[in-house]
């Protein structure tokens, strides 16, 4: 799923040589905007041309296409054989995994540009799903028959995706609020002052929520207090990516260009990295090294501890998907329509 599991932390448990090479790459019709989720040895993924694809991962070979009525900018949500993606013609889809047929779908009043997240049924041993849209509305639907739960009502657009912790959800608004909702049944726990619109997905990490937002700051406040803890200013510029979480250090792009990285109980820099474009892909931390796209055209990855470039290998369009990493894999999307895989050099002739 979009970052990795529920509380999108961004981070992935294998990891990664300090080089990749190409593996394969798959066009589609559109820009690639879309993260893949990479199950079983498939990557399911989203494109601008409306379709949403499985590939095989080892290959890059079509395995399906399903057909939705407008651009797939939403990530895929992956849970036991069904795949739930959101679309710009405003339903979420529940495609069956094997075959890319529909199982569901559930019509929200707008477009769905964020990814589902999933927990488990307050009562029974189902699934939820819950979605943001473009309708200022948060959805939950059961994830077997996509009946909605309940359905919570916010301020303006909600572009990211929703956050998943301790029987609660929350998510940035574009009304600049941070909301906190209790799942079991879709009540306001509370409502915290976010300072500015928030278009990417917060991570939540110790009962913190992390965030950056376009008046151009980072935050983390505390979910149980409802308090800022700090602020991170560096340059005039907004923050569009989703942060990465890992001990200490929290790792998010910028439209400044650059990859920064702070402590997550302080927000003192670290470090920070520059590349030749706004960084709106969200980093992805892989053990020792976080992997990241540019607008700049480059995929790259860096040493988590420094921020040193180790290795960078250049698509040439905008990259604003972000990475997957699974058993010594990185897949990405990129805005000239197509998805790209690298693997160790020692693998590619397998």
């Amino acid at each position: 799923m979009f970052r990795g599991d529920p509380a999108l932390l961004g981070v992935s448990k294998v990891t990664l040589p300090d080089k990749l090479s190409p593996l394969w790459n798959f066009k589609t019709q559109g820009p690639v905007k879309s993260s893949p989720a990479i199950d079983q040895g498939k990557v399911y993924v989203g494109s601008g041309d409306g379709q949403v694809y499985a590939l095989d991962a080892n290959t890059g070979r079509k395995l399906w296409n399903f057909k939705t009525g407008g651009p797939v900018d939403s990530s895929p949500l992956v849970l036991g054989n069904r795949v739930f993606i959101g679309s710009s013609d405003a339903f979420l889809y529940a495609i069956d995994a094997m075959t890319g047929q529909q199982i569901w779908k559930y019509e929200t009043g707008d477009r769905i540009l964020g990814a589902p997240n999933f927990f488990k049924a307050p009562k029974g041993d189902g699934y939820w799903i819950v979605t943001g849209s473009y309708d200022y509305r948060l959805h939950c639907v059961d994830a077997s028959t996509g009946k909605s739960n309940w359905v919570y009502e916010s301020g303006n657009y909600i572009n990211g995706s929703p956050a998943v912790f301790s029987g609660q959800t929350v998510f940035g608004g574009c009304d600049a609020i941070l909301h906190v909702i209790a799942l079991a049944d879709g009540s306001q726990v509370k409502e915290i002052e976010g300072g500015a619109y928030i278009a990417g997905s917060v991570a939540v990490a110790n009962d913190r929520a992390y965030f950056g937002h376009m008046e151009n700051a980072f935050q983390c406040v505390d979910l149980k207090k409802a308090t800022n803890v700090w602020t991170y200013k560096d340059r005039a510029f907004p923050y569009y990516s989703s942060p990465a979480i890992s001990g200490e250090r929290v790792v998010f792009g910028g439209r400044d260009k650059r990859l920064h990285c702070v402590n997550a109980n302080t927000g003192k820099p670290f470090w920070t990295f520059s590349t030749r474009g706004k960084v709106d892909s969200s980093p992805v931390i892989a053990g020792d090294k976080v992997v990241v796209g540019s607008d700049d055209g480059r995929v790259y990855m860096v040493a988590l501890a420094s921020g040193k470039e180790l290795w960078s290998y250049e698509i040439g369009q905008p990259i604003g998907s972000s990475p997957a990493v699974v058993e010594n894999k990185m897949i990405i999307g990129c805005d000239d329509g197509g998805v790209y895989a690298f693997a160790p050099l020692m693998e590619k002739g397998k």
